[in-house]
């Protein structure tokens, strides 16, 4: 089959695509960034699924035979709307399916969207739902749960961020989670892509029995390998707190999945009933835990699971930094910074000339960290100024190589930091 995928660099589309791949089907693969499949041969087109037309959607769907949306946004943020994607863009995309003749579509919703909806991604999943429904499709709808399984973005990988923690915090107010592995989610897929699998149909994909969000945390931990740990009960306001600062980190391009909407529907739980899937495809999602025991954790999974809190702290530290010295170069560090270039011979004017571009260049440096999309180019910049700044401190003032302060020994620990920072920005 010929199959495009929406959203194929996110965790579920991911999956999917290499499933896809490994049983012989070509992928047309639809992303909003910037992305690479790695060892997945596809057709990748960029789009922004919020603001593709119906005419766009057509010339992607020539020769393909069905269409698998698993795109979805979990939280409105500067140039992210998500009415502009479960519902402008995915409704286009159903229009273009029907007048194409694509008659195979997979939708991915979120379980529990048709009992309630307390907060606008659920709405907009349900009015996305609906829309689907209405056209002359053979359409099929899955609803699942959490998702775990070895990869792991936003909610999954913050709670292998929680299970890492030397002291785990448990959020209050979280309802009951039937996770779910990603492996049946993706045999889900799969299965409605049968030529002859029913249609017109909505389904749960959940787990067999009903975990808490504390018992969650424990069973990654657990399969991280490592002891138990002391929980810690954060108070409701201090709570309310940090999925505010996640609101405010939204805004700067970055997709934290501890935010107001991630409470709201953690609140409701992610429960739902995983019968009728069985009855219809004779699939039943496994117990994560046994999945969990069968696929013993790496290194690697206790490394991601350790920066995974570490990250957004070590952003914030070097974007600070750098607009802090940068603030300070041309405010009480004047004089002295002056005064240096002066010892090392340069003239007045081209002094103080100096010491304004190196503050100015600092604080553009420390604002392009604090953006995800400038993030990357930031740091390397940073990284690029700290080694100008040792040469021209070792030529100018070289004493500064043994001053009490070291001032030139200092930043090596700064760029090794920056080097950390460049290696983990990636969110997916």
């Amino acid at each position: 089959m010929r199959v495009m995928v929406v959203g194929a660099s996110g965790l579920i589309g991911s999956a999917v695509c290499a499933r896809l791949a490994a049983r012989g089907d070509t992928i047309v693969a639809i992303i909003h960034r910037p992305a690479d499949l790695g060892l997945v041969p596809a057709d990748v087109f960029q789009t922004d699924l919020a603001r593709a037309t119906e005419a766009d959607w057509l010339a992607r769907l020539s020769r393909v035979d069905a269409v698998v949306n698993c795109a979805g946004l979990l939280q409105d943020a500067p140039g992210e709307s998500t009415r502009g994607v479960h519902v402008a863009g995915a409704v286009a995309l159903f229009r273009a399916c029907e007048r194409a003749g694509v008659r195979r579509v997979i939708h991915l919703s979120a379980v529990g969207v048709d009992r309630d909806t307390p907060t606008e991604f659920s709405r907009t999943k349900l009015v996305g739902d609906h829309a689907l429904m209405e056209r002359d499709l053979d359409w099929v709808i899955l609803r699942p749960s959490v998702v775990i399984g070895r990869a792991a973005y936003g909610g999954s990988a913050l709670m292998r961020g929680l299970a890492a923690a030397p002291l785990v915090p448990i959020m209050p107010g979280t309802g009951p989670l039937q996770i779910v592995h990603l492996d049946d989610l993706v045999d889900a897929v799969v299965f409605f892509l049968k030529p002859h699998a029913p249609v017109r149909g909505a389904f749960d994909v959940v787990g067999p029995r009903t975990w808490s969000f504390e018992e969650t945390v424990v069973l990654l931990r657990r399969w991280l390998r490592w002891p138990p740990a002391r929980k810690f009960h954060p108070p409701a306001p201090l709570a309310a707190v940090v999925y505010k600062i996640g609101d405010a980190i939204a805004w700067l391009g970055w997709r934290p999945p501890a935010r107001t909407t991630a409470r709201r529907e953690i609140l409701r739980g992610a429960t739902g009933d995983p019968g009728p899937l069985a009855r219809a495809t004779g699939i039943e999602p496994r117990d994560p835990a046994a999945v969990l025991t069968a696929e013993s954790s790496s290194v690697q999974e206790r490394w991601f699971a350790r920066l995974y809190l570490l990250k957004p702290l070590v952003i914030a530290i070097l974007s600070l930094f750098w607009i802090a010295t940068g603030l300070m170069a041309l405010g009480p560090g004047w004089k002295e910074g002056v005064g240096l270039m002066l010892e090392g011979g340069v003239e007045h004017g081209l002094a103080e000339a100096t010491v304004v571009a190196g503050a100015a260049a600092d604080i553009c440096i420390g604002i392009g960290i604090a953006f995800r999309r400038t993030a990357k180019c930031a740091l390397y910049a940073a990284l690029a100024l700290s080694v100008t700044y040792v040469i021209i401190g070792t030529v100018l003032v070289p004493r500064l190589w043994i001053n009490p302060i070291g001032p030139l020994l200092k930043i090596w620990p700064i760029m090794a930091l920056i080097l950390v920072a460049i290696a983990i920005v990636e969110d997916r």
